[in-house]
């Protein structure tokens, strides 16, 4: 299929829903562990109650993967996902703040990264679907660059909100803060307005005849999408075999980042554990302006990315900086200021804005443009299968081996992400031996 080409600005128009989508991710990020906290969960116990997440991607996307590469409808193959996904984000974004209880806060989560996964994968499809070959690397970068510019917003935005005057110590009866509550309202907002944007100003391109035709002969049934999933993980590419590797070592270390920086960061700057403390709460808003900080430079990242990884191939860029992600949760712990720890971010921010592009540029170049929809699917496994490890097995060491203390859990992670740097250059390399012979 001859696709169209598109202006930057056109496809930065397909990408703003991104904004949206992040910035729910960057909301959970920056405040889930916090929430967590508030409402009394303990350390160890944190990996289980972030389960939600990875659970919902291993069953959700594969699946809605393959379900959109059948779908046919007068709003196109991908954008009713799209707009399913997001009504529901929103919605629970809306609720979240004012859970009552762990098990309230942690249904929330269920619904919500079910309802963000029903969104993810058929955005990414659409991208393959849309651009020319060669306008890729610029699509799926500029969603990263929306990754980092959403993510910057989300965890700035309770600090924000202290600079212009909120009170951070208001808190309602289970220990919630007020502006965390604001900025989850935001979120929703965000998240519907900008996939609405996105799928109104650049509409899917028609099916050819022929795909109408093979659809029509073969309609979209939910054993119909099991049987494509099943087919497609029979014949997936050995070189995306390969990248598995890799995607388990770097997305247990981002897990388990998320998870714990907060925690790590109390210990490092404050020498406290105790989370009903201001002192912890302080820490909460320093790790959000960390974090927003990083995902700035995520931001900027991202579109310099994209001439290195035109230049020098997505995959040793990708490993350059998963390399400069790892180094810096090897230090963080160890760096006893606010200034420091800015420094450190430069590195965290470089990993992600690859960890968000460069493996899908890498993945569109081996599987088929008819199968976009169920390989972004079943990649989605590769990462949150690594988050399912994580979460089941970091309550098993936690306490023995780390002694339950989250500064370790760091270099855990870090030792992970140069795992994952190495992992990545060994990609594709027995397949390039064998085209040889």
């Amino acid at each position: 299929m001859n696709r169209p080409r598109l202006s930057l600005a056109r496809i930065v128009e397909m990408n703003l829903g991104f904004l949206g989508l992040q910035f729910s991710f960057g909301l959970q990020q920056a405040n889930m562990a916090p929430i967590y906290g508030y409402l009394g969960a303990d350390e160890a116990s944190l990996p289980l109650l972030w389960l939600a997440g990875p659970m919902t991607g291993l069953l959700v996307q594969p699946l809605i993967g393959a379900m959109s590469d059948r779908t046919n409808t007068r709003l196109g193959r991908r954008t009713p996902y799209f707009l399913v996904g997001a009504v529901l984000c929103s919605l629970c974004l809306f609720a979240m703040p004012y859970s009552r209880s762990l098990w309230m806060a942690a249904s929330l989560l269920w619904v919500l990264d079910a309802a963000n996964n029903v969104t993810m994968e058929p955005y990414r499809a659409y991208v393959g679907d849309r651009l020319a070959p060669d306008q890729r690397a610029v699509g799926f970068l500029t969603q990263s660059a929306f990754t980092g510019l959403a993510q910057t917003l989300s965890y700035l935005a309770p600090s924000l909100m202290v600079w212009i005057g909120f009170d951070k110590d208001a808190v309602d009866a289970n220990g919630i803060p007020d502006i965390t509550r604001i900025a989850f309202v935001i979120g929703a907002v965000l998240s519907l307005s900008t996939i609405l944007w996105s799928v109104l100003r650049v509409r899917e391109l028609p099916l050819e005849p022929a795909e109408q035709a093979r659809l029509a002969a073969d309609p979209l049934t939910f054993r119909g999408a099991l049987a494509d999933l099943k087919a497609a993980i029979v014949e997936m590419p050995r070189p995306m075999r390969q990248l598995a590797l890799a995607m388990l070592c770097q997305w247990y270390a981002m897990f388990a980042y998320w998870q714990f920086i907060a925690f790590a960061l109390a210990r490092s700057l404050h020498g406290t554990a105790d989370t009903a403390s201001t002192a912890f709460r302080d820490t909460v808003l320093t790790v959000g302006q960390l974090g927003a900080f990083y995902n700035a430079v995520a931001f900027v990242a991202a579109l310099l990315l994209v001439p290195l990884a035109r230049r020098f191939g997505a995959k040793h860029v990708h490993a350059a900086c998963l390399a400069a992600s790892g180094a810096a949760m090897l230090v963080i712990p160890g760096i006893p200021t606010q200034a420091g720890l800015f420094v450190a971010m430069i590195g965290i921010g470089v990993g992600w804005a690859s960890m968000m592009g460069n493996p899908y540029i890498m993945l569109t170049g081996m599987i088929p443009p008819e199968r976009n929809g169920v390989y972004m699917g079943i990649f989605n496994m590769f990462i949150v299968i690594p988050m399912m490890i994580e979460s089941l097995t970091v309550p098993l060491f936690y306490k023995p081996l780390l002694g339950g203390d989250a500064r370790a859990m760091l270099l855990v992670a870090g030792v992970l992400m140069l795992g994952g740097a190495a992992a990545t250059v060994l990609v594709g390399r027995g397949t390039a031996q064998a085209a040889r012979a």
